[in-house]
């Protein structure tokens, strides 16, 4: 199935965007967590209209509830590539591969800078998707580097698949792991290739695996979409918030500072409208 639209964030540029597109009539994909975990844990937000002082998790139900009335489902999968195939995009999540006419990206930020060595090493034993690459190293040794919580259940996954799991925590919270799969703590200063191993280096002894899985809840937009014009860790878009691949569109902290509710849920409702514009240009489907 071809939709017209697929949105890539549940944020306020996501939500405002497929609010839009919706309230337009078009066939759209929402894809990402069922919240924004951003929005949920904010402590109070000050500058939202209409919602003077608001809890991060009260704004997140109350996005909840306006997508659930306007019968808006969101997808709950990870995206790790967006192909550019010409007259619609190939996404690539961790369960299928979905089509869309248009994209929009409301990802929000990559917090922090990549491992050194783990750009050089993205598709040559480095993988952003667990679900996607686990059968490619059945049987193998694998470690993941995880940046929050829900990522265990994909280090438990693999342990159904991989001969031995190693899993380095980047967060603080207690761990719920099967017994199989082995913790260490240790931070990541390079991932290298060796022989036919990916060597995880840190402060403490070095990690010999086939594959490294970095799982965080967001891939820097250059990796996401290939041939994607960047600007560090934002993509360039126009006013219109358009990028300089035809059809994809982007909208909120992905685009750069400031990185303000508001602001993102005002360019997600450009985005969508551009979208809907570009949408027009298409020859009609048969």
């Amino acid at each position: 199935m071809r939709y017209d639209v697929a949105i890539i964030g549940t944020g306020p540029g996501g939500v405002s965007a497929a609010l839009t597109l919706k309230n337009r009539g078009k066939n759209i994909i929402m894809i990402g967590s069922k919240q924004s975990a951003k929005v949920s844990k904010a402590h109070a937000i000050m500058n939202y209209p209409g919602l003077p002082n608001v809890t991060g998790a009260q704004l997140a139900d109350a996005f909840s509830k306006h997508l659930e009335v306007a019968g808006v489902e969101i997808t709950e999968d990870r995206v790790s590539t967006i192909y550019d195939m010409g007259d619609f995009f190939g996404i690539q999540g961790g369960n299928e591969m979905y089509e869309a006419s248009a994209v929009i990206l409301a990802t929000g930020v990559v917090t922090g800078k990549a491992i050194p060595g783990e750009d050089a090493l993205l598709g040559n034993g480095v993988s952003y998707c667990a679900t996607c690459d686990a059968p490619l190293y059945k049987g193998k040794d694998v470690a993941v580097i995880g940046y929050s919580k829900k990522e265990e259940e994909e280090a438990a996954f693999l342990s159904e698949v991989c001969a031995n799991v190693t899993y380095i925590p980047m967060y603080k919270e207690e761990l719920d792991l099967p017994e199989s799969v082995k913790v260490v703590n240790v931070k990541p200063t390079e991932i290298a290739k060796e022989d036919t191993k990916r060597i995880i280096k840190s402060e403490g002894d070095d990690i010999a695996v086939d594959c490294v899985f970095v799982l965080r809840d967001a891939i820097s937009p250059g990796q996401l979409v290939p041939g994607l014009e960047t600007e560090g860790a934002h993509v360039v878009v126009k006013r219109d918030m358009s990028t300089n691949i035809k059809g994809c569109f982007a909208c909120g902290d992905i685009t750069g500072l400031p990185y303000q509710y508001v602001k993102s849920a005002g360019e997600g409702n450009v985005a969508a409208l551009s979208a809907v514009t570009y949408l027009a240009t298409l020859p009609k489907q048969a």
